[in-house]
């Protein structure tokens, strides 16, 4: 079913739509360049007992920027606002990819307290993606339903939930004589997750969120 763009968002397509996908997907090669570049060299690291300063930061930094430039530029605001809502929620089916903290903790390689969580919370939201994709398919107005609304909040609190075991749950633990912990997800090919992929997936989680909200405004207005 093709659901137009003003429909979607309540915000009609924009004939600088396809420059713009072209910068956001450079922008998007780049980060992920940077940080393989970055991870490779074992920059993520932290030391012993502290927290992972470094890989906090490469999770907080594009969400920052992230979140700047839809205050401050109206134009990338617009082109969020027109992304197609279907494509966010496809994009999340990937999440049940999730299932390999579960074989990582099982190979004694990352500890249960952050796998189980993780895992199972990534899951939920990947295998539920596609079942609301049919949902907005068959009636567009579900975008802006409460129930996309809390999906989206749900998917936003399972990965908040892991990165915070990732960071704090390893931290606090320090010296307690756990011999495992989340210190391999600052190495390759671990690091693009959270440095990479969970700050991705919240802003696809904040955007349909948005949307959401301005098409209900739309739509009562």
């Amino acid at each position: 079913m093709n659901i137009p763009a003003s429909i979607q968002t309540g915000v009609a397509p924009t004939a600088g739509s396809g420059f713009g996908t072209m910068t956001l997907a450079l922008v998007v090669a780049v980060w992920l360049l940077v940080i393989s570049l970055l991870g490779a060299r074992g920059a993520f690291f932290g030391q012993p007992g502290a927290p992972p300063l470094a890989l906090l930061i490469a999770f907080a930094t594009p969400l920052l920027v992230f979140s700047i430039a839809l205050r401050a530029s109206g134009t990338f605001r617009a082109f969020a606002l027109g992304v197609d809502p279907r494509v966010l929620l496809a994009m999340q089916a990937w999440r049940f990819a999730g299932f390999e903290f579960l074989a990582l903790q099982a190979h004694s390689i990352v500890p249960a307290y952050f796998a189980w969580p993780a895992g199972l919370g990534d899951m939920a939201i990947g295998l539920t993606a596609p079942l609301l994709l049919t949902v907005l398919n068959r009636r567009p107005e579900f975008a802006s339903s409460s129930g996309f609304v809390v999906w989206n909040l749900l998917g936003v609190l399972d990965l908040v939930v892991a990165v915070t075991l990732g960071a704090v749950g390893s931290f606090l633990l320090a010296g307690s004589g756990t011999a495992i912990t989340t210190a391999p997800m600052a190495g390759m090919p671990l690091v693009l997750i959270p440095a990479f992929l969970v700050p991705m997936f919240l802003m696809m989680h904040i955007t349909a969120l948005m949307q959401a909200r301005h098409r209900a405004r739309v739509v009562h207005a």
